[in-house]
């Protein structure tokens, strides 16, 4: 059978369309590539299966959506400048879920930072946690221990990491695990840019009676580069109103506690 050649660079300068839409909008619908390609919705869904098999896009209900780098580190101040008002509001509502006399970890990041700017009610409070930042926070509560592990510094998250950390968090036992990532997929799991940082989550994940994640809806649907966990190890979601319905339905099918703020 012989191939059209017109039809196959129309079919290609069509996918590099919906591409540079992609790039500049961050997500695309099915019915409006339709309409600005001109060609049958069919056409469309199978351009975004065939660009989501080479990672170029994911698919999402009626679109897709933007695949971010998956590699990108970002330093505390660069985090502190994305999505500063979802973060606060739920640092807010999660520090809603400690109680006088637990045992927590906090997690490096800039929304586990707003946890720890919340905390000034409780009393006979331990936080466990290798951010430098959080633990200078913390360091101004009168009624709460602060537990620092050893480890090497990362710069960028100011955290400490390798394998002195993980001894160190190896000898506890909380309550409270409040874990921040960069990357949340339903299907994928939990992901930051960090193999070291995945290695130190997935113990203190271990050592938690109740895992829970704080993660803006920004952090749906993107991947980072190093895996933590699948989404079936976590007990409650803390996020804004941003996340998409549908995984917020998979999530509590899943008897995953949803809080939104």
């Amino acid at each position: 059978m012989q191939v059209d050649k017109s039809e196959h660079k129309s079919t290609v300068q069509r996918r590099v369309l919906i591409l540079e839409k992609l790039e500049s909008m961050g997500q695309v619908d099915v019915t409006s590539l339709s309409k600005d390609l001109q060609v049958s919705e069919v056409t469309i869904r199978n351009d975004l299966k065939r660009l989501e098999q080479k990672n170029a896009l994911i698919r999402a209900r009626g679109g897709a959506i933007k695949v971010d780098r998956v590699g990108i580190d970002f330093t505390l101040s660069d985090k502190n400048k994305q999505h500063l008002d979802e973060k606060k509001k739920i640092g807010k509502l999660a520090s809603s879920l400690i109680e006088d006399g637990d045992t927590i970890i906090l997690d490096s990041g800039t929304t586990t930072m707003e946890i720890a700017r919340n905390l000034g009610a409780i009393s006979d409070l331990t936080v466990i946690t290798n951010a430098l930042n959080i633990a200078n926070q913390m360091a101004e509560h009168p009624k709460a221990n602060v537990i620092i592990p050893g480890g090497f510094l990362r710069k960028n998250s100011l955290s400490l990491v390798g394998a002195t950390a993980e001894e160190s968090f190896k000898n506890y036992f909380c309550d409270k695990l409040f874990l921040a990532v960069d990357g949340f997929s339903v299907s994928h799991g939990l992901s930051t840019p960090n193999v070291e940082e995945a290695h130190l989550n997935r113990i203190m994940m271990s050592i938690s009676k109740q895992v829970i994640v704080v993660a803006d809806s920004s952090k749906f649907h993107k991947r980072s580069f190093a895996f933590i966990a699948p989404v079936t190890e976590i007990d409650v979601i803390v996020t804004d109103a941003g996340i998409p319905a549908e995984d917020q339905k998979k999530l509590e099918n899943a008897g995953i506690q949803v809080m939104i703020v």
